[in-house]
């Protein structure tokens, strides 16, 4: 645990120890365990939106990304009658194919990632609206998918099955960027790019993979907020949600610059995001003020990135100006110190001799 994540893991201690004494509700287990719940619906793309982001990308499109999985997915099992592990992979292969194609536009066409990510956020949401006529899509009374329905709001010894689910993406995630060689990659790339390409890293594969595997983190996501609402509106399903996962991984230290994040700061900030709602909930605060507070969360996380950076550069300056100062012996100074008094006089010829 770095000095960033030891900070947030305090600064959250912190909030919660002020909420629950403003309100001991908060402490409650009800409401521990629905917060539990709802960190893992939105961790689980929390992690994928931080990888891209340690990449030196963005991600704007993965609310628009819920829509359209969403409408297909509940389609898929109340029309066409699909049998639920077969939409369940559909639904998974989608998120998959979405990130393939904005990892290869950002790679192949070298278009920007915020361009690109956009760009999905429009196309996918008018085809989501356009796919369902603008209406809304739900399960009805049937009993469509009641397995899968009660893996994903289900619970084992009271825990959410959707924070265990979060926790083992969370480790598997982990061995896979601080302990195996993509992971160095991926932080090679976020630093400088042109210098890992030299370095012979295959840079386009590694950005096209980080955008995939947030392709099917939305996946998940997409069917566990699907069995989360029961029903998806293509207007309103995810709106915004993108900014939750940005405001996450800008929290747990992701520099929107790239080369730097962690798992654990990620989820801590997912964490975070959740207390700071609840905490406007138990003071009365308008719903309506939700954006803002995520947005000055935003930015107090990016000057924060900013001050930080500057800070580092400054250190390193001033270490690579000691390093490059030449260091001349006390003797030598001695030796070449100016003459003074007569030894300053101009010396006639022959005097030397």
């Amino acid at each position: 645990m770095n000095k960033k994540e030891l900070g947030l893991g305090l600064l959250l201690l912190l909030i919660s120890a002020v909420t629950g004494a403003i309100n001991p509700a908060f402490l409650s287990l009800v409401n521990l365990l629905n917060m539990a719940n709802l960190i893992g619906l939105f961790g689980v793309f929390a992690l994928g939106e931080g990888l891209v982001i340690i990449t030196g990308g963005i991600d704007l499109s993965l609310g628009s990304m819920f829509a359209l999985l969403g409408v297909v997915f509940i389609d898929l099992l109340t029309t066409y009658q699909v049998p639920w592990p077969l939409a369940l992979l559909a639904v998974l292969l989608g998120g998959l194919a979405l990130g393939a194609i904005q990892g290869f536009l950002v790679t192949r066409l070298k278009m920007q990632p915020f361009i690109v990510t956009l760009c999905g956020l429009l196309i996918y949401r008018g085809a989501a609206r356009y796919y369902t006529t603008d209406s809304t899509r739900g399960f009805g009374y049937g009993d469509e998918a009641a397995t899968l329905s009660s893996i994903a709001s289900g619970n084992v010894a009271g825990i959410p099955n959707t924070f265990i689910l979060l926790i083992v993406l969370a480790i598997v995630l982990g061995v896979l960027l601080h302990r195996s060689v993509y992971g160095r990659w991926l932080y090679a790339v976020g630093k400088n790019e042109e210098a890992a390409r030299f370095s012979g890293i295959n840079t386009d594969i590694v950005i096209a993979t980080a955008y995939i595997i947030s392709g099917g983190l939305a996946g998940v996501s997409t069917v566990l907020f699907v069995f989360y609402t029961n029903s998806v509106s293509p207007s309103s399903f995810g709106n915004f949600y993108e900014l939750y996962a940005i405001a996450a991984a800008v929290l747990g230290g992701c520099s929107l610059r790239g080369g730097e994040g962690s798992i654990l700061g990620i989820l801590l900030g997912t964490a975070l995001l959740q207390v700071l709602q609840n905490l406007v909930n138990i003071l009365g605060i308008p719903n309506s003020l939700n954006f803002a507070v995520m947005g000055t969360v935003i930015l107090i996380g990016v000057l924060a990135d900013h001050q930080l950076q500057a800070r580092r550069r400054r250190k390193m300056a001033l270490a690579g100006l000691a390093r490059t100062t030449p260091q001349v012996p006390f003797v030598q100074r001695q030796q070449k110190a100016p003459p003074r008094g007569v030894d300053a006089l101009p010396a006639r010829t022959g005097d030397k001799a």
